[in-house]
């Protein structure tokens, strides 16, 4: 297994559990305080989502947890159906739930007292940047944006992952089928996250990320349960018409090693404020290999973490 280089702690952060609601669901959360964290002001803040089946112990709390040693009160939480949210069916993958999520997590920093409700900004990595990015295109209390080796897809990007065109067929063909399912007996048809051998599972391959518990294998995450149902509202999550309705300052941190850089690439085209910046980082790693060292690896997250921290600076000011 491979040994995580993540970035070393310097300072302290204080680590408090909280709860809060999305639409009648209630989600749990790690709120991360700066070090030098004292009630006698208001702080800026950050929404932090992590990639697609994954929960607030993973790369949304590794993020958070950097960010909030650079002065912003930062949240990590599990999305419904996952993790110790409320929600069913577990597991249940939706895009667009995961969009509502994020703009009640938004909604709940700016109840807090210790929160200055005109600097919250909101930070994605992988899938997490695609919900982010929706949920900023509608909710303008999100003052900025920072995506970290987006996953951004439409019709054709998904044929690339799942099979062509029959592939990404037979799948949604299986979620609607899985839906009628727990609709009519309650049943959850489930497959594996992660696998090396059962080649139905969510992510096939070797992923080591999934795969070490020193990485992102935590107990606290499901690698054998993926609901069958999420396919269809996965593939058919268009997030790319959402660039056009973007107000707000927007860095996007990717690389050519990264997944699909070129979508990264049109999605900042087509953002239509003009504050925004495409940073792009070298790699020797071919496309998608590179994408799992942001959430983990020192040097990759070090980057990251300092340019988002300048981003957010600036434009929540």
């Amino acid at each position: 297994m491979k040994t995580v280089h993540s970035i070393p702690t310097t300072h302290q952060t204080n680590i408090k559990k909280v709860r809060f609601q999305s639409e009648g669901a209630q989600l749990v959360g790690h709120l991360y305080y700066p070090p030098n964290f004292t009630s006698a002001q208001t702080w800026p803040a950050i929404v932090v989502s992590g990639s697609w089946t994954t929960v607030k112990e993973q790369m949304a709390g590794s993020y958070a947890q950097q960010l909030a040693t650079q002065g912003f009160i930062t949240l990590a939480f599990d999305f419904r159906n996952f993790g110790e949210s409320e929600g069913t069916p577990r597991f249940y993958e939706s895009p667009a739930l995961k969009k509502v999520d994020i703009q009640n997590a938004v909604a709940y920093l700016n109840s807090l007292p210790e929160v200055d409700p005109t600097s919250i900004g909101a930070l994605g990595v992988c899938a997490g940047a695609m919900y982010t990015l929706m949920a900023a295109a509608e909710d303008h209390t999100i003052k900025a944006v920072v995506t970290v080796a987006s996953w951004l897809h439409d019709a054709e990007a998904v044929k690339l992952f799942y099979g062509g065109e029959e592939g990404v067929k037979t799948k949604i063909k299986a979620a609607q089928t899985a839906k009628q399912t727990y609709a009519e007996s309650g049943t959850i048809m489930y497959i594996p996250t992660i696998s090396t051998e059962d080649e139905t599972a969510a992510m096939y391959g070797a992923y080591d990320y999934y795969l070490n518990p020193q990485r992102g294998a935590v107990s606290q995450w499901s690698a054998d349960k993926f609901a069958v149902m999420s396919w269809e509202d996965w593939l058919t999550t268009d997030p790319m018409p959402t660039a056009s309705q973007l107000k707000v300052p927007t860095l996007m941190i990717h690389s050519d090693g990264a997944v699909l850089p070129q979508y990264t690439k049109n999605y900042f085209a087509k953002i239509t404020s003009t504050d925004k910046k495409l940073h792009w980082m070298n790699t020797d790693l071919e496309s998608p290999y590179h994408q799992f060292n942001y959430y983990d690896q020192a040097d990759e997250m070090k980057e990251a973490v300092a340019e988002a921290t300048q981003w957010f600076a600036q434009k929540m000011k």
